[in-house]
């Protein structure tokens, strides 16, 4: 138990694949100037990197590794991502169409997102069992939730703000990004201070 509580902790705070990694910038950025997008892409992406670790993870254990097949993980785990966000998409579409239309373009780049293919790569570079890969993609999609939650209050707070002519738009949203993202740093040490 207390080594899942280290992963779930480690993937929300600490190793924050927007935040820390790096990963997964473009919906970051894109999606982010009202709360209720972003929660909704949030839930899009953390629904896609559970159900993507629940499907690659037996595919590579079972079908890739035993046949000398672990070249193949990449494609293999981007189709299977490719078929969740289109799920996720008829789902949209279907019954959330407000949501369906804000997410806009950004909802089919969730395919291509890197931290929701990162997830599925890092649970098997890191040795981690079924539950572990499980608990890291729920973390991985929980960090990235808040990720998304903080930096929309930030940018609406921005939108309210008197901010220089050179300043306005992208530069004082990367400007903003960055400040946020040094606030993780601060993480680093927090695992091994609860749980050490």
């Amino acid at each position: 138990m207390k080594e899942m509580m280290i992963i779930l902790v480690s993937a929300i705070l600490v190793d924050n694949f927007v935040l820390s990694k790096f990963m997964g910038c473009c919906p970051f950025l894109g999606v982010s100037k009202k709360v209720g997008s972003a929660f909704g892409m949030s839930v899009a992406v953390t629904f896609v990197m559970l159900m993507a670790t629940a499907v690659t993870y037996p595919i590579y254990m079972l079908l890739l590794e035993p046949n000398g097949l672990q070249y193949m993980q990449t494609i293999v785990f981007i189709l299977v991502i490719a078929l969740f966000v289109q799920l996720v998409e008829i789902i949209l579409k279907r019954f959330v169409p407000s949501l369906y239309k804000a997410l806009g373009v950004y909802l089919a780049l969730i395919t291509t997102n890197c931290a929701v293919l990162g997830v599925t790569l890092l649970n098997i570079t890191n040795e981690y069992n079924f539950a572990q890969s499980m608990v890291n993609a729920l973390g991985a999609g929980l960090g990235f939730m808040l990720a998304m939650m903080l930096f929309s209050g930030v940018r609406q707070k921005l939108e309210t703000c008197n901010i220089p002519k050179a300043f306005q738009g992208v530069p004082v949203t990367l400007v903003a990004a960055s400040i946020v993202s040094m606030t993780f740093v601060g993480f680093g040490g927090i695992v091994e201070g609860m749980f050490g």
